[in-house]
């Protein structure tokens, strides 16, 4: 079902990267979930002013919500298919990111509101009536929530969309919320308690759960969180599958939106290497990846010494001291620099994050342990973090 309204609806479906192509999976999504929430919205509504349930009700006008979710999705998809343009020379695809937000404040004031009146329905309790049609009714609007969820997901995997995503937490929600409320009308046939508004109060808490996971993640996005590390680990395969590429690093992906990646990195090459050959490499290596990854990457290219004799044994001590102190610490562009009083030691210290020493006490254990040589080293460290 789902793949034949992709193949009807959306040409050229498999070229997700496409904005146009994307924007045409977020109408499919945006026109299907307003036609479902609307016929729910209907029933629902019908169904708890005849069991005279808040819950049903809320939940009702939380599908009414959705609609207007959609629209928002509709809406966000429009503007991020619209090409670059003097004032936004990368494009609008972060539009998509905005459009989550949004819909998380959909889902957060829906939450808050069905709270608020959970509440009101505890300390003013009102009989339900369970009838059979109000509990068909609940039933068939879990099934087609469920089934938007699939829907959604399934879209978002496919397009890799953090709006597709956040709607199948919606509707995932909503599935949670209905199943409550089915719950709480099964439970009056037993019981005079206030389990209709209990059940609010429940049902309230996992949708702003589920609005606060799609906040979170919509963040991380608009933030900058590391790129993902399947491309990353392509990205290095294209620059490494060279064998004149010696070493890679200050790999940096940013993301300004699906499809829409611009990356950088540094590549080390012999110092003996011929310069057009090696430009050359790095312009196709350049290529290949974004014709083949989407990703526009500019590589810059690091001369290294690899056939002087003392350069090779004090970079092997340097980083075998560096290991010794921490493991998860890395060195690139090495050199060594001579003078008369002493020999300069260059190079860049890749620390992580969680690294329990600062840059000056990491310098100071380095130097400390090079004092045992017999030159006299200094060196000349710049610091650096691992991006990706």
């Amino acid at each position: 079902m789902i793949n034949f309204l992709i193949k009807k609806f959306i040409k050229d479906y498999d070229n997700v990267d496409d904005p146009v192509v994307r924007q045409k999976y977020g109408t499919l999504s945006s026109c299907t979930g307003i036609i479902c929430n609307i016929v729910l919205f209907v029933i629902k509504y019908t169904a708890g002013t005849l069991a005279h349930s808040i819950s049903i009700v809320s939940d009702a006008f939380n599908n009414l919500s959705d609609c207007a979710s959609c629209l928002v999705t509709l809406l966000g998809y429009k503007i991020a298919s619209k090409p670059a343009d003097r004032d936004h020379p990368f494009g609008h695809g972060r539009m998509e990111y905005l459009t989550a937000l949004t819909i998380a404040v959909f889902v957060i004031f829906v939450g808050l509101e069905l709270l608020k009146n959970s509440v009101l329905k505890i300390m003013n309790p009102v009989e339900l009536k369970f009838s059979l049609a109000v509990l068909i009714s609940l039933v068939f609007s879990i099934a087609v929530k469920f089934w938007m969820a699939f829907f959604n997901n399934k879209l978002g995997k496919k397009i890799n969309s953090t709006v597709l995503f956040a709607t199948a937490k919606d509707s995932k929600s909503d599935v949670i919320a209905t199943s409550a409320t089915l719950v709480a009308l099964v439970a009056s046939l037993f019981t005079d308690l206030p389990v209709d508004g209990v059940m609010g109060i429940i049902v309230s808490l996992f949708i702003l759960k589920s609005g606060y996971d799609i906040v979170r993640d919509t963040v991380d996005e608009l933030l900058g969180k590391p790129a993902d590390s399947e491309l990353v680990n392509k990205i290095k395969e294209y620059v490494l599958k060279n064998d004149k590429i010696i070493g890679i690093h200050d790999l940096l992906i940013h993301n300004y939106g699906p499809g829409n990646m611009i990356g950088s990195c540094h590549v080390e090459v012999k110092s003996n290497e011929n310069f057009v050959d090696a430009h050359d490499i790095i312009d196709r290596i350049e290529r290949d990846i974004h014709n083949d990854l989407n990703v526009m990457m500019t590589i810059h290219m690091d001369p290294i010494e690899t056939d002087d004799k003392l350069t090779n044994e004090m970079r092997d001590l340097v980083n075998n001291i560096i290991r010794s102190i921490d493991p998860e610490l890395n060195m690139h562009d090495f050199r060594i620099v001579y003078g008369e009083s002493h020999t300069n030691l260059i190079f860049d210290l890749v620390v992580p994050y969680d690294c329990k020493y600062t840059n000056d006490q990491l310098k100071e254990q380095i130097d400390e342990l090079l004092e045992k040589e017999e030159r006299n080293y200094y060196t000349v460290i710049v610091f650096d973090k691992e991006y990706n």
